[in-house]
């Protein structure tokens, strides 16, 4: 899977995949002009909204109403390195569930990719490539 971020002057760089284009930018107190969400947002965004996904996959299935279900995230910076520190998801349902309903739809919320990502963590390389397209790291 590949995609590419180009950058658009200032802060702002765009992401392209798959046929889609999103915005990134930083705030305007952060220097940006706020075209976009941050990389930050889009980060635990993608979390929020894989959890959302997973979630809603399961209610479809177990015939859990779900249609005004929402997760909303927190989340605070952490130093040293500078990152993420903490994100905390809140699923909201129209539906109350029983206890045994609410640690299997848990379970499947915290199998969600991009969490099992943050857990697992992926190896990631970065190589700087010339304009003769040799790489270097």
């Amino acid at each position: 899977m590949t995609l590419c971020v180009t950058f658009h002057g200032g802060t702002r760089y765009d992401i392209a995949s798959n046929g889609h284009t999103v915005i990134t930018d930083q705030p305007v107190d952060d220097g940006g002009m706020d075209a976009g969400m941050s990389p930050v947002d889009l980060f635990v965004g993608s979390l929020t909204a894989c959890v959302a996904y997973f979630v809603g996959r399961y209610c479809a299935r177990h015939q859990i109403l779900c249609e005004s279900l929402t997760v909303e995230a927190d989340w605070t910076m952490a130093e040293q390195p500078h990152r993420v520190g903490t994100i905390a998801l809140r699923i909201h349902l129209p539906e109350t569930l029983n206890p045994s309903e609410r640690e299997r739809l848990l379970r499947v919320a915290h199998g969600c990719t991009v969490h099992q990502s943050l857990v697992v963590p992926a190896q990631v390389e970065i190589a700087l490539t010339n304009e003769a397209g040799t790489g270097s790291r």
